[in-house]
């Protein structure tokens, strides 16, 4: 059985593992740095026996490739995926590359699909790699684009196929952005989450649903691709 990491020492002996086919939500406030978060859990995780699919509805794929890079990583080599929502909004008709895979606009959920399937399909199956991570940067802007229900079932069936495949997906919702039962609906097709909120003038973070009780709050701090972490006395 195969047993994935976040990367972040004190969360994982915390966890002592997660277990494949797990789904989190990471939900936050703006300006939290969740981003920069999620790139340093994917960056930490990736080895040769490993994959990475990262859905960006933010940023063009050869930006987000270019910051791996420019932490040391060498993409030829690596087994990431980026499926590209924003560059053919932008009116720029860029090819697909063997690590990005274009679809049309953020709301076009049936064409990530596709393109999620077929870096599942490479690695899984034509490289037949066991350890493949599935992670959208956001949730929240495909809702901008689409209604709950639409959203629902499309999450619906790649949290189900990252269970089948004993992957881990990890996917991240701006807090504040949606009301409560928007976040109460999409919060069922998940295993626990890794809550965000802001303390004085720094942020916090704990996972919750993993373990018999949530873990302690850690205001963290990101420095390239390493998170620090000390356990926070505010509330």
């Amino acid at each position: 059985m195969s047993v994935y990491s976040l990367g972040i020492k004190e969360l994982d002996d915390l966890l002592d593992g997660i277990r494949e086919g797990t789904n989190l939500m990471m939900i936050g406030p703006p300006m939290s740095r969740k981003d920069e978060l999620l790139d340093a859990i994917i960056f930490q995780n990736l080895s040769n026996d490993d994959a990475a699919i990262l859905v960006s509805t933010r940023e063009p794929g050869e930006r987000v490739l270019t910051w791996f890079e420019g932490q040391g990583m060498d993409i030829s080599s690596i087994n990431v995926g980026v499926v590209d929502c924003v560059t053919k909004t932008l009116g720029m008709g860029a090819p697909d590359t063997p690590n990005i895979k274009r679809a049309s606009s953020p709301v076009d959920l049936t064409g990530i699909g596709v393109k999620i399937s077929q870096f599942l399909e490479e690695f899984l199956v034509k490289k037949n790699i066991k350890k493949i991570r599935l992670c959208i940067n956001s949730l929240s802007t495909i809702l901008m684009y689409s209604n709950l229900q639409t959203v629902f079932r499309f999450l619906h069936v790649f949290t189900g196929r990252v269970k089948a495949a004993g992957g881990f997906g990890l996917y991240l919702v701006e807090d504040e952005m949606h009301d409560p039962q928007t976040i109460a609906t999409l919060k069922q097709l998940f295993d626990g989450m890794i809550e965000i909120k802001a303390v004085g003038d720094t942020y916090a973070m704990r996972v919750v649903g993993l373990t018999s009780k949530p873990t302690p709050w850690f205001e963290y701090s990101i420095e390239g691709t390493e998170v620090s972490l000390s356990k926070t006395t505010k509330t």
